[in-house]
């Protein structure tokens, strides 16, 4: 008997795969039940069901992701679709954010306007996974848009004369007790696109670097440019350090195919202008 059931035993211990049972601690001719567990194991933990994550640019191909489009191609070159992905910065749990980004625009005919009416509590409730800090983002970004083609159809002010530009600059140089140095882009049609402080300095003077003026002006694009500081003393007559500085500008600015059409310099009082003195 005791030889037939180990028999027994070692057939099941083969048939098993060779793990070892301790029969010694079963009484002989005891079945051992084929799916009992060996004494002292424990079963090892099911794994969790897997969570799926909010899909990012990250998990995106090089080709699908629309900064690096951007960045290559340039900004236009973007659809809609890659657009918003921008803007929502990442997608929701089963959903990669260009997948979210067509959901979103599908929903709204396709039309950006529709998507702008839309509040930040609106947008939070109809689009399940994004919280009010992607909605606040959506709806600033679509009304900073709105505030900048409002402002494109304003038409830049048009510089002609040196009174125009010592209109233009006075309120911010005329009561000031140190110096500033400006420099007024304009187009080729002399309507001003961008005004900029390039130095600030102390009571007598400021310190100009020539190579970040005509820096800024091959980066604007500018047709050409007016120079512009103030002396706090109230004399607004020119040094020899202002003349220098003023044919140096105009000297580097030619090279690049770009005009210095005056140089303003204002007071308290009143303003001396190069142009027209025919010093420029």
């Amino acid at each position: 008997m005791d030889d037939f059931d180990l028999v027994n035993d070692f057939d099941r211990i083969f048939d098993g795969g060779g793990d070892y049972v301790d029969v010694s601690r079963r009484p002989l001719g005891t079945a051992r039940r084929e799916d009992a567990e060996p004494e002292g194991w424990v079963a090892p933990e099911k794994p969790a069901p897997e969570q799926k994550s909010a899909r990012g640019m990250n998990s995106l191909s090089e080709d699908e992701k629309p900064r690096e489009k951007a960045l290559r191609q340039g900004i236009d070159a973007l659809t809609d679709t890659e657009l918003l992905a921008i803007l929502l910065g990442s997608g929701i749990p089963g959903k990669s954010v260009l997948e979210l980004s067509r959901e979103i625009l599908r929903d709204n005919d396709n039309r950006l306007a529709y998507l702008s009416r839309k509040s930040i509590p609106e947008i939070v409730r109809k689009y399940k996974g994004i919280g009010t800090a992607k909605a606040a983002l959506l709806v600033a970004a679509m009304t900073f848009g709105a505030r900048a083609q409002t402002d494109l159809q304003i038409q830049d002010p048009r510089i002609a004369s040196s009174q125009e530009v010592y209109a233009f600059m006075r309120p911010r140089l005329e009561r000031l007790n140190n110096e500033e140095f400006w420099v007024l882009h304009l187009s080729r049609a002399n309507r001003l696109q961008s005004v900029e402080q390039v130095s600030k300095g102390g009571q007598s003077q400021t310190t100009v670097d020539v190579k970040l003026i005509v820096k800024s002006v091959i980066d604007r694009l500018s047709s050409g440019i007016i120079l512009c500081h103030n002396h706090p003393s109230g004399n607004m007559v020119p040094s020899v350090a202002d003349d220098q500085l003023t044919r140096r500008i105009a000297e580097v600015c030619k090279l690049v195919d770009v005009q210095v059409l005056d140089h303003l310099i204002i007071g308290p009082t009143g303003y001396y202008s190069y142009r027209d003195e025919g010093k420029l």
